[in-house]
């Protein structure tokens, strides 16, 4: 799909009376949620839904745009090892890099807002401890006013939660650790 269709299918759910849309052709798909659909929830409730805080971003459309799946993406690296000055820095970082050997990262495919549930006061989609099977939904990542949802592309036990709820993230940070032999 190129740009100027997403741009313009997201142009058109925005106009309509439209809560949620999703599209998927091929391995390219598209989950599109609106503010309304969480006024439709608060509604149902009878609670409100407190107004979310926009964090401006330098050209948010062309950075969520460039990663269209909407699905987290495993990587076998661990995290980089730091420049150390002495020994023991270099000792911990070596525990800690031997540690994190073999987990596997469910990074965020986008910039945007991390949540870990689907609405405030609800249960977060996953704990630490918690086995995720491939293809289930981890969190939400808010970009553009659209919440979309994070599927994992692993099978394994949560071992951290790396991203703090509500808060901002970048393309490719890592958001969970997972342990595939569970």
């Amino acid at each position: 799909m190129t740009f100027k269709e997403i741009t313009e299918i997201i142009k058109l759910v925005n106009k309509s009376n439209l809560t949620e849309f999703k599209i998927k052709n091929g391995d390219f798909s598209l989950n599109i949620r609106t503010k309304k659909y969480g006024k439709m929830i608060a509604s149902q409730n009878q609670q409100k839904v407190p107004q979310q805080q926009l964090i401006p971003i330098a050209n948010p459309m062309t950075t969520a745009v460039q990663q269209p799946v909407m699905a987290a993406s495993p990587t076998l690296t661990p995290p980089a090892e730091s420049a150390s000055s002495g020994n023991k820095d270099a000792a911990d970082n070596k525990e800690g890099k031997e540690a994190k050997a073999g987990l596997l990262e469910i990074k965020s495919p986008m910039v945007g807002t991390f949540y870990r549930s689907p609405e405030p006061g609800k249960a977060a989609y996953v704990n630490v401890g918690d086995y995720v099977e491939k293809g289930d939904t981890v969190c939400i990542v808010e970009a553009m006013k659209l919440f979309n949802e994070i599927e994992s592309e692993v099978s394994g036990r949560i071992v951290d939660v790396v991203a703090e709820d509500a808060s901002p993230v970048e393309y490719d940070q890592v958001m969970y650790l997972v342990d595939p032999k569970g």
